[in-house]
């Protein structure tokens, strides 16, 4: 547990250091006044954390701080924190298997969110927990997209059933489900090509994967999941919608947050559609993939030890 904590402190580690520098070091021991009320606010507006849940924080500081006029920053954080984590109750997916194996979760998204690296990175998660897992190459569109997750298996030592750029997506993620099934696999991961949300005619082929995937399971894809750039702040949240729309989310990844300063968009995400959060990308390793927990969320952001 420790340990996980660890990597959300240090992957939200920006959005963590702006909040510091916008008020002050108000988290380090500064006695709590309206002056600082104000950096707080203007440091979770900046941070994306919405006008709802800001406006939610900032009235919990203020009536512990009418009780208490000594109030300090540090408890101030505290209480921060509680209304995180309560705003977030009910946000942690848990991947649940199919009750036909494999279980089919197939990663969406739009170009530069990081799928591709997502798909290698949850397989070896997965497989470090014991589960047996493959890889199907479905981003036939993007050049170098089919190498660059072969490149990954290799290296994580993943099995992948990939074909060439330009070739046929749904047939790709045919024959991997037939692999995976021969296989005896426990999770295929479908790494799907990036589209923009705006593009009806790419997020027909989406439909096509989900067409030929269920004519071997009609149940399948069992994991429809989001992944979106944290560093997006809340324009994610549009793009979230029509996601939802038009192919029926059940998750959310969240990527790149260990470059942004924007780490408060999970929460609007999470406010607006109640789609699940599943894993936050906090780092470049393999290992910064990370089952989203929203205590570790709402203490990291605010500084706080576990």
């Amino acid at each position: 547990m420790f340990g996980l904590f660890k990597k959300f402190k240090s992957g939200l580690a920006k959005t963590v250091s702006s909040i510091s520098q916008t008020t002050r070091g108000l988290f380090s021991g500064r006695k709590i006044d309206a002056s600082s009320l104000e950096e707080l606010e203007e440091a979770l507006y900046t941070a994306d954390f919405g006008v709802e849940t800001t406006e939610e924080i900032l009235a919990e500081i203020k009536k512990a701080y009418r009780k208490d006029p000594d109030l300090k920053g540090q408890a101030a954080a505290e209480i921060g924190a509680a209304v995180l984590e309560r705003t977030l109750a009910g946000s942690e997916g848990s991947l649940t298997p199919a009750e036909n194996l494999p279980t089919v979760v197939a990663l969406i998204g739009v170009n530069g969110s990081g799928k591709t690296t997502t798909s290698a990175k949850l397989g070896y998660l997965l497989k470090n927990d014991g589960q047996s897992v493959m890889l199907a190459a479905c981003d036939t569109f993007r050049a170098a997209a089919v190498e660059q997750l072969k490149s990954w298996a290799t290296r994580l030592d993943l099995p992948i059933v990939a074909s060439h750029t330009g070739a046929d997506a749904a047939a790709v993620a045919f024959d991997a489900w037939q692999a995976a099934k021969t296989r005896g696999c426990q999770t295929l991961l479908v790494d799907t090509a990036g589209r923009l949300h705006t593009k009806s005619n790419l997020m027909d082929e989406l439909a096509k994967i989900r067409r030929v995937l269920q004519k071997h399971d009609e149940t399948a894809p069992h994991h429809s999941w989001l992944v979106v750039d944290g560093s997006l702040g809340t324009n994610s949240i549009e793009q979230a919608k029509v996601f939802h729309e038009k192919f029926g989310l059940t998750g959310l990844v969240v990527t790149k947050l260990d470059g942004t300063s924007r780490g408060g968009a999970i929460v609007g995400i999470w406010r607006e559609l109640k789609i699940p959060i599943y894993f936050l990308g906090l780092g470049e390793q393999p290992d910064d993939l990370q089952p989203f927990n929203a205590r570790n969320y709402a203490r990291a952001v605010f500084g706080l030890e576990a």
